[in-house]
């Protein structure tokens, strides 16, 4: 934990360097940000980044599915979407309390950060964070699923890392994207993993706008579970064990 907290904040300096640079050098407001928003921004997405797991290592099902032992998870009286889903509940827990507010203080106390006076703010905020981190290990839960079909999921799984840190908002804001691929970025669900708990904690956006964003988390939410339940159930069907 103390490492990924150093990480973190080494990263988050030289973020928020460059960041600061470039809205100094735009007078002040660079895609709608200054200084203060875009130290939350930064300061913001590093301490989510390892709750939501984007840069963490696959999660312990794809071995199970390649070694056959998934089917032991099928015989026991747990939903295996859900079990797994709360296990990774309990390690975001572990990573945001230990390593993500530790550094958004770090932020706080060296870059300064623009934070809403709203209690609203931070309740919908603590609610899209749960929304975000639950996304982003249904998204991953899709991804390992893939191993019912394919023999190795390393491919599929840099693409996810790739495209998702990207579309979420993880190098630049999504509000700084191109009319055409912030279309784009919307019709996924990377963003609600990322930028709209930053947007939500932060008070970039509030009232019925910050609603309506966690809503849209929620939606998400939705559509990866049934998704990763179609596909769980899809692969269950097909999971052949060797003398049974």
């Amino acid at each position: 934990m103390f490492a990924g907290l150093f990480t973190n904040c080494v990263f988050g300096f030289v973020r928020a360097a460059v960041m600061v640079a470039a809205v100094r050098s735009a007078g002040g407001n660079f895609g709608g940000y200054d200084e203060g928003t875009i130290g939350a921004y930064v300061w913001l997405s590093q301490g989510l980044l390892g709750a939501t797991q984007f840069m963490g290592p696959p999660i312990d099902l794809v071995d199970r599915i390649k070694s056959g032992d998934v089917a032991i998870d099928f015989l026991r009286p747990v939903d295996v979407q859900l079990g797994y889903l709360a296990s990774d509940m309990g390690r975001a827990a572990c990573a945001f309390l230990p390593r993500g507010i530790p550094s958004v203080l770090v932020g706080a106390a060296t870059f300064g950060l623009a934070m809403p006076t709203s209690p609203l703010s931070y309740v919908l905020g603590l609610i899209s964070v749960l929304l975000a981190v639950a996304l982003s290990f249904l998204c991953l839960f899709a991804v390992a699923l893939l191993g019912f079909w394919v023999v190795e999921i390393r491919g599929f799984r840099v693409l996810y890392q790739i495209v998702g840190t990207f579309l979420a908002g993880l190098f630049v804001p999504v509000h700084m994207f191109p009319n055409w691929l912030a279309t784009i970025a919307h019709a996924t669900p990377f963003p609600s993993i990322l930028q709209a708990p930053i947007d939500t904690l932060s008070g970039r956006i509030s009232g019925g706008e910050a609603v309506t964003t966690v809503a849209a988390q929620a939606f998400w939410v939705i559509a990866i579970a049934l998704l990763g339940r179609v596909m769980l159930r899809a692969g269950r069907r097909r999971l052949e064990i060797q003398g049974g």
